[in-house]
């Protein structure tokens, strides 16, 4: 066979042929991913030990943010170099390709490497986190179940041991114990007279103190607190103190306000801190978005270069064309 018919063989046969190497792409996805994740523990590793519960000590949330973030693009800089080298290092060599589109190959190698390898990450890291997710869902869940079995013991003594009122309570509220409350201070209210309990001898003030708990939580839920309960509040006060009438409701005032601002705060607080969240977030997915696309271009320019290298491979003192 002449010189000339094998050159044709060869023109022929990388024309039918596919310009994709899925196995050197496939090789450079799996030891991008490796690497991905090898980092990301080695990042772990070193990042718990630089932080603390405790006050003045580790370093600052910010510090930790901005590591976190270096660290991630370092991460996936190393990975998709490596895996965009090993596509272009490892493919067939196309001897009868214009050197344009031997570099378009290479880069779509690397560009190919680099998609597998963060598909399979982002799959594993989902996996993971969605077991986290759903322990701590749980965990929270089992936690306000606790807290509002406490609150509802707490607020709702006379309703819990009475058949009736559980009844009463059940078929116009439900069984929550918001709902429990609500109704004890209705019925409260019908059974209010100008004698307070504090006057009736023999009486446990433990349910005094139920009921102005009631009467409290009923006006912090309204934003305020109305003129007959303020004046009831600081007749059962001046009777249990011996502060005058005027005296009594004007601490059973300062109280109240006090505990409404409480309560402002600590919505104001919540608030502040979902938008700090937010922002963290968004910023996180913004250099997020940053570092990939730096994984990919590096990857691509990898591949490039580790085409060429494959390109240039000497092999018993002459170029091999495996």
């Amino acid at each position: 066979m002449t010189t000339t018919e094998q050159n044709f063989l060869v023109a022929s046969s990388e024309t039918t042929a596919s310009g994709v190497s899925w196995g050197s792409i496939f090789a450079g996805a799996a030891a991008a991913a490796s690497l991905s994740l090898i980092l990301l523990i080695l990042g772990v590793g070193l990042g718990f030990p630089a932080i603390s519960p405790w006050t003045h000590y580790g370093i600052s949330a910010t510090a930790i943010g901005i590591a976190s973030i270096l660290w991630l693009t370092f991460s996936q800089i190393a990975a998709s170099a490596l895996g965009g080298y090993l596509s272009g290092r490892l493919r067939i060599r196309w001897t009868t390709v214009h050197s344009d589109e031997v570099y378009f190959r290479d880069t779509a190698h690397g560009m190919l490497a680099w998609a597998i390898a963060t598909l399979a990450t982002a799959a594993l890291l989902g996996a993971v986190a969605g077991n986290v997710v759903s322990i701590g869902v749980s965990a929270s869940a089992t936690l306000a179940s606790h807290a509002l079995e406490t609150a509802g013991a707490a607020g709702g003594e006379a309703v819990a041991t009475n058949p009736a009122s559980q009844s009463m309570s059940s078929a116009l509220f439900g069984n929550s114990s918001a709902s429990v409350s609500r109704l004890e201070y209705r019925i409260d209210s019908l059974f209010r007279s100008n004698q307070p309990l504090t006057d009736i001898p023999g009486k446990d003030h433990s349910a005094v103190r139920l009921e102005v708990s009631r009467i409290f939580v009923n006006g912090l839920r309204a934003n305020s607190l109305p003129s007959e309960d303020r004046q009831y509040l600081a007749q059962v006060i001046a009777k249990r103190t011996g502060l005058a009438t005027a005296d009594a409701e004007k601490r059973v005032s300062d109280i109240f306000n006090k505990a409404h601002a409480e309560i402002v705060s600590t919505e104001q607080n919540a608030k502040q801190a979902a938008d700090n969240a937010r922002k963290a977030a968004a910023y996180s997915a913004l250099w997020m978005f940053i570092a990939l696309l730096s994984g990919a271009f590096v990857a691509s320019l990898a591949a490039t270069f580790g085409g060429r290298q494959r390109d240039r491979v000497i092999h018993n003192g002459s170029t091999s064309f495996s």
